[in-house]
């Protein structure tokens, strides 16, 4: 399904990082991020904008050449894994920080996920997402249309156990990201850090 959605010239969720994603990587010094569910690569390309060694995984190899030619036409480099977010293994304390944007899987798969996302991050790392809440339904602007692949800050504070969180909001806000995400949306945001 993501190599097809992905197989056009055009960036189906723009060139652009999620807005989020850039308030909240100031908080970041250079680091070792990973970076889930990259799709296209905007975020990636992004994050090695700031000076960041980022590697991007995605399950789609379509969508990870175009993040390489986006790194590319932008003078960084990044790296690209593509891998079943189910089977991937991130290590442990291997990581600054750990990205997920709109990164929607089954839950079970998501709380499997986010439970090595703990454990692979380095003492001091810092998890950062956005994702959209089965509120998101009524508003039809973007995301998958199951209710099982959406997230509430709820579940996600289970799901990353361990962390401590700085910010953490279920909340609307605008999303105008590519032609896939436009719109008034429904969306859960958080800033957790691992202790030291």
């Amino acid at each position: 399904m993501w190599d097809e959605r992905y197989q056009t010239e055009d960036f189906v969720y723009g060139k652009e990082p999620n807005g989020f994603l850039r308030e909240a990587s100031r908080a970041l010094t250079p680091a070792r991020v990973l970076s889930l569910g990259e799709g296209e690569g905007r975020n990636a390309v992004f994050l090695a904008e700031q000076g960041h060694q980022v590697t991007a995984v995605d399950a789609s190899a379509v969508g990870l050449d175009k993040a390489q030619r986006l790194a590319t036409e932008r003078g960084v480099a990044i790296k690209t894994e593509v891998a079943d977010l189910a089977e991937y293994r991130m290590g442990k304390e291997s990581w600054d920080a750990i990205v997920s944007v709109f990164c929607h899987l089954p839950k079970d798969i998501r709380a499997e996920l986010h439970k090595k996302a703990v454990a692979a991050l380095a003492p001091g790392g810092l998890f950062i997402l956005e994702g959209y809440t089965p509120a998101q339904l009524a508003f039809g602007t973007g995301g998958p249309p199951l209710k099982e692949l959406l997230m509430c800050l709820a579940d996600l504070k289970q799901e990353l156990a361990g962390l401590e969180f700085e910010y953490a909001l279920e909340t609307e806000r605008e999303v105008i990201e590519g032609s896939l995400h436009t719109g008034r949306a429904a969306v859960v945001q958080l800033i957790a850090r691992k202790p030291v």
